[in-house]
């Protein structure tokens, strides 16, 4: 009787998580607004935007009771030096804590060019406000690995703040399982995510396929990942590439390009939002699934 009382228990508990309330729906809505808003003014890497950007960021995590660490960096475009800085928390697992899945997603975008606003809603808003909303779920939970929550700076220059994480980790490498990273998550006609890097590491597709089961209001894709294949392999294209190139494993959550993608037009009024609350919903499960499923 009691082992059938635990597993009622362990049931509910990944069912709580799996399932959206509504305050994570409207938070996952609210950090997409709020980071596209004008006083963001592009979160470019480097001015005030940014800034306004980081410090909204560091609030929200700040809310759901983590503690929050900064790393600044120097990187030169044009001969200009610039500071980057990212942003990190830490939930810290049971079963092997010195073992991580990092998960990632820029939060800077392309700022102000010729007077126009670049807001950025789904690049990158939308993955920032996802792994807010993924830190509030998994904040309590019983975790086997310590997972990273990572927001990166200066994605739109180069990777450079994933470089930067990657090549000063605190973490040994080889203790990193797993990158997750969200990008462009919140913007599809045909509510269409992309899963890209199981070409390379072909064991994350059964997980993932496995979780995609119980979401029925979009369809989970795999692909733009194989070599030879130019602009249509994202692999080197967003801030997992670091990792990779230093062999983690990865995984890269996001829509193909758009009409909006790096234009003033991408911004929170065009995002279908059933989509992006169930990919929201997603993929907070996927995290959970992953942390219990990976060695």
């Amino acid at each position: 009787m009691k082992i059938v009382i635990s597993l009622l228990l362990l049931i509910l508990t990944f069912t709580q998580a799996y399932s959206q309330s509504p305050d994570s729906s409207h938070l996952a809505l609210q950090v997409v607004k709020a980071l596209a808003s004008s006083k963001m003014e592009g979160r470019e890497s480097g001015t005030n935007g940014n800034t306004y950007a980081r410090e909204y960021i560091i609030n929200q995590l700040t809310l759901l009771n983590f503690e929050v660490q900064t790393d600044t960096f120097q990187f030169k475009i044009d001969k200009q030096s610039i500071q980057g800085i990212n942003i990190s928390a830490e939930v810290k697992g049971k079963k092997f804590p010195e073992k991580y899945l990092v998960l990632t997603a820029h939060y800077d975008h392309l700022g102000i060019r010729e007077g126009d606003i670049y807001y950025g809603a789904d690049d990158n808003a939308s993955g920032v406000a996802a792994v807010i909303v993924i830190a509030k779920a998994i904040k309590d939970l019983s975790l086997s690995h310590s997972i990273r929550i990572v927001l990166l700076d200066a994605e739109e220059k180069g990777l450079k703040g994933a470089f930067h994480f990657v090549e000063n980790a605190s973490i040994p490498l080889n203790n990193i399982l797993l990158n997750i990273n969200l990008d462009m998550i919140s913007q599809s006609s045909t509510n269409e995510l992309f899963a890209c890097g199981v070409y390379h590491y072909p064991w994350l597709r059964g997980i993932a396929d496995e979780t995609a089961d119980d979401f029925t209001n979009f369809t989970l894709k795999f692909g733009h990942d194989f070599p030879g294949t130019g602009s249509e392999d994202w692999t080197q294209q967003s801030d997992h590439f670091p990792f990779h190139e230093q062999g983690i494993p990865f995984i890269y959550f996001g829509v193909e390009d758009h009409p909006y993608y790096h234009d003033p037009e991408d911004t929170f009024d065009k995002i279908p939002q059933d989509f992006f609350i169930e990919v929201v919903n997603f993929l907070t499960a996927f995290v959970i699934d992953v942390d219990r499923k990976i060695e």
